[in-house]
């Protein structure tokens, strides 16, 4: 059984099909505490949550006839029947599958699965009080044609070069896509811009987190 939070449909708020419908399974519990984390209320023990199967997860997200998911958290990888769900879903040849996770956790045990899903992969920079719990081989798993991202969260000068070292070291360019998004409120998206143009970061998207910008910040289910 796995525990969800929230079930909903709303657009992508991030990554490569931002603004896109997608159906969104939230699960509960995460092993980070970000700084900066807007989903804490998913986190703490006692956040409810029902218990499905993850047939049950398969069939809602059949019956709403949308295409696009997204498996976030909390962190999804954290679910004891997660590889049995990406297994179910695999089958599904009319629904492509992203997993939204912190970096955090080995990614390897869910990469042999025909038809994976793809990963949007943070990597905690400084400013998240998170970095050392970042599981670096992970790196080794991610493929560009599976539309893997790896996305970085900054909040200050100190994190966009941090980004740019990790870029750098680990060859992200030619494994997967890389994107980097503001801390809401914490650093100018400006500044940003700025940053890339003075580093020449080419093939590196910018996003917004469209969600934040329609509803309230701290609204739930959109």
């Amino acid at each position: 059984m796995m525990q969800v939070v929230e079930k909903f449909i709303s657009i992508n708020g991030e990554g490569k099909h931002a603004g896109q419908l997608a159906v969104f399974i939230r699960f509960k519990g995460c092993n980070l505490k970000c700084s900066y984390c807007d989903t804490q209320w998913a986190n703490a023990l006692n956040t409810y949550y029902i218990e499905q199967s993850p047939k049950e997860i398969v069939d809602y997200i059949k019956s709403t006839n949308i295409k696009r998911v997204t498996l976030t958290g909390g962190e999804p990888t954290l679910q004891k029947d997660f590889h049995t769900l990406l297994e179910l879903l695999s089958k599904e040849k009319n629904i492509s599958v992203e997993i939204e996770t912190n970096g955090a956790t080995d990614i390897s045990k869910f990469c042999d699965i025909s038809n994976r899903a793809s990963f949007t992969m943070d990597y905690k920079c400084p400013s998240s009080n998170m970095e050392n719990y970042m599981v670096l081989d992970n790196f080794n798993y991610l493929d560009k044609s599976k539309d893997d991202v790896v996305k970085f969260v900054v909040g200050s000068i100190q994190d966009l070069k941090s980004m740019v070292a990790i870029m750098e070291r680990y060859s992200l360019k030619d494994k997967c896509y890389i994107y980097v998004s503001a801390v809401f409120g914490k650093i100018e998206l400006s500044t940003i811009v700025d940053f890339m143009k003075d580093n020449h970061l080419n093939d590196v998207s910018l996003q917004l987190q469209i969600h934040k910008f329609i509803w309230n910040v701290n609204e739930r289910g959109v």
